[in-house]
């Protein structure tokens, strides 16, 4: 069953941010666009290198409206103690939560059972706590951060712009598609 269109569940989670431990919520994820990066573990090989290139779009997604998130398996404690010690992580300055719990990873369905560790997934959610797109890589294959400047431009452009659609490709200033019959097998 897909997670798209589902409502983010209750939770409460600890999380690491700017040098200081936060307490995380659904509410968090409400009035504005969220990123919520899962990966499996702290101290790891591919994870430093995602979450420093999702550092490096932070800016401009802030400038999109949108909150970033990265969570893991491991505890916010963990999370300041990487922070302190890696060059990569050392730069982030989006929220860190920690999931030791399994809390969110069971909730988003990316946790892998048995193992206790998180999937690479990636999800957006809309200011009401909507998750609008999902991607889930397996893991050794890191994501590529810039690819979400499109995603969330286009999900902004269709919650802003109702019986429109984005095509592939689509870019800030594309054309969209309205959706009608006479379009059925015309593209």
């Amino acid at each position: 069953m897909s997670l798209i269109g589902k409502q983010v569940q209750p939770f409460t989670c600890q999380a690491y941010r700017n040098g200081e431990f936060v307490t995380v919520t659904e509410e968090d994820f409400k009035g504005k666009w969220s990123v919520v990066c899962f990966y499996p573990a702290d101290f790891t090989f591919v994870c430093p290198t995602e979450l420093e290139d999702l550092q490096e779009q932070y800016p401009k997604l802030k400038e999109l409206g949108v909150e970033v998130y990265s969570v893991s398996t491991d505890t916010h404690f963990t999370h300041k103690a990487w922070h302190d010690t890696s060059e990569a992580i050392s730069k982030i300055t989006y929220t860190m939560i920690g999931d030791p719990a399994h809390v969110l990873s069971t909730q988003f369905e990316v946790l892998r059972e048995g193992e206790g560790v998180a999937d690479r997934g990636t999800f957006i959610i809309d200011p009401d706590g909507v998750i609008q797109a999902v991607e889930i890589n397996a893991d050794g294959i890191g994501r590529d951060a810039s690819t979400l400047i499109d995603k969330i431009r286009a999900a902004q452009y269709v919650r802003n712009n109702p019986g429109e659609v984005c095509p592939a490709k689509w870019k800030e200033t594309g054309k969209t598609l309205k959706p009608s019959l006479d379009l059925v097998g015309k593209i």
